[in-house]
């Protein structure tokens, strides 16, 4: 769970921020209220700290300061890197001949969507701090995205307050550590209020910054459960990949990805086609890691082994997700945050064995049929590739074999459609297991190369990944 790292409260913070006269800058917020600036003006002192604060809640005139972005998008990381440079800019041009040289500048924006009275909408904001790490010093950036959860617009202000505050304080004080950073933003908030979905590390002072690292550490900080990454690596909003798409997910430990695994893939959405406005344009596929073990135990891949993993699913074109979740239906419920289209969700029989184990729902009052009724409520299904068991023979789901008392409720999944059969290319993938094509990339020896990607292979290779020795 969230952990405390200062012990000052936000009071606390706005005031020692407003007590250092070497630190200056501007709190721009449009969309909720002016929280953030409200923090430093309770807290005192702040004439030594806040040159200006500033809304603009109209479109036009937000488009005649800030100029309009080219998603044509208001409550965008665009809009808010605006913000930021030009504040900055302003406050450096119209101050900094006369303020004293030890002086470090800010400026700090939000762009916000929140709770409306009169209608449904994602709750949502972009928050940023531009900054000088010293003197003189060229600025960097700290851009995150942020859902929030409040009932109320007047409590969603109040939190991005707090967000704000702690924002600006880290950048101050914990700029050298950039976990630190991550996990000081929910201080002073109780759980559950906003989530951290994406965050971003900007400028020459954090040039050896590794944002997807950084990214992964949003869920080890408990900022959010899941991050994206785009097929070329950049970080994604899951929000802005996942809506109005069909979605089609594959969770694997890809160490590494095998020829198995995109035979998988291309055999689910082969299948997943097939559904109801499914097409190439509106569907994301999506490989995703769990960072949690069959149990819900937290696997302890480090960030640089799941980095590598991410690195080679990238080369082959797949968007990447991470995530602390252990049940299917949980990865579901997460997908259906974002889209009301098909989901589809390509499993082994491995993981169809799995879901048929009622020990797997240990702990859910309703058992199995609580995780089913949350797994197959409306458009998601499971394609499912075969395999060979010990004796070689085509295990499917005609051959099968769950435990006697669930096996109306198989049944039942089968016949209405919900877990469907996929057939693979080429028998001999079955011989491939990444477990033993692991080991024979640390030994440097086997045929492993044969069963992954060429450019896999050479990636491997090259950047001599996952203790390769060649």
């Amino acid at each position: 769970m969230d952990k405390q790292v200062s012990s000052r409260g936000t009071k606390e913070k706005a005031l020692r921020l407003n007590l250092d006269e070497k630190k200056y800058g501007t709190i721009v917020e449009i969309g909720a209220g002016q929280e953030v600036a409200r923090n430093f003006f309770v807290a005192g002192a702040a004439a030594g700290t806040i040159a200006k604060t500033m809304s603009a809640y109209d479109m036009k005139f937000s488009d005649a300061i800030y100029g309009v972005q080219e998603d044509g998008r208001y409550v965008s990381k665009a809009r808010v890197l605006a913000m930021m440079e030009q504040e900055f800019d302003l406050v450096v041009d119209r101050v900094g001949a006369i303020r004293s040289k030890s002086s470090r500048y800010f400026s700090y924006a939000t762009t916000v969507s929140a709770k409306s009275f009169n209608r449904k909408n994602e709750c949502h904001a972009w928050c940023g701090v531009r900054i000088q790490m010293y003197p003189g010093a060229e600025p960097s950036n700290i851009i995150v995205h942020v859902r929030m959860f409040d009932d109320t617009a007047e409590a969603q202000q109040q939190a991005l307050g707090i967000l704000g505050v702690n924002l600006i304080y880290a950048s101050y004080y914990y700029f050298e550590d950039p976990k630190m950073i991550i996990d000081s933003l929910t201080d002073n908030m109780k759980a559950n209020r906003i989530e951290i979905d994406c965050i971003d590390f900007q400028g020459p002072y954090f040039e050896d910054v590794d944002n997807q690292a950084k990214n992964i550490h949003l869920i080890r900080s408990w900022k959010t459960r899941a991050i994206m990454f785009k097929a070329d690596g950049s970080v994604a909003v899951p929000a802005d990949m996942l809506y109005k798409k069909n979605v089609l997910t594959i969770r694997g430990s890809f160490k590494p990805i095998t020829k198995l695994n995109v035979d998988m893939i291309e055999q689910g959405f082969k299948a997943f086609s097939t559904q109801e406005g499914v097409t190439d344009k509106n569907t994301v596929l999506i490989a995703e890691i769990s960072l949690n073990d069959l149990h819900g135990k937290d696997a302890n891949m480090t960030e640089k082994d799941i980095m590598e993993r991410v690195k080679l699913l990238n080369l082959l074109g797949y968007n990447v997700m991470i995530s602390d979740y252990t049940r299917y239906f949980s990865l579901r419920a997460y997908f259906r945050q974002y889209t009301q289209l098909q989901i589809g969700i390509v499993v082994g029989m491995v993981n169809i064995k799995q879901i048929f184990d009622e020990e797997y729902y240990r702990g859910m009052e309703g058992g199995i049929l609580e995780a089913f009724g949350k797994l197959f409520p409306d458009n998601t299904r499971l394609f499912v590739y075969p395999e060979r068991d010990e004796k070689g023979e085509l295990t499917d789901l005609t051959t099968i074999s769950v435990p006697h008392n669930l096996r109306y409720l198989f049944r039942h999944v089968l016949d209405n459609g919900f877990i469907t059969s996929i057939e693979s290319s080429d028998p001999d993938l079955f011989n491939i297991f990444s477990r033993e094509i692991l080991q024979q990339i640390c030994r440097g020896q086997g045929d492993w190369i044969d069963a992954v990607p060429e450019t896999v292979s050479q990636a491997i290779m090259e950047q001599k990944l996952f203790g390769y020795r060649g």
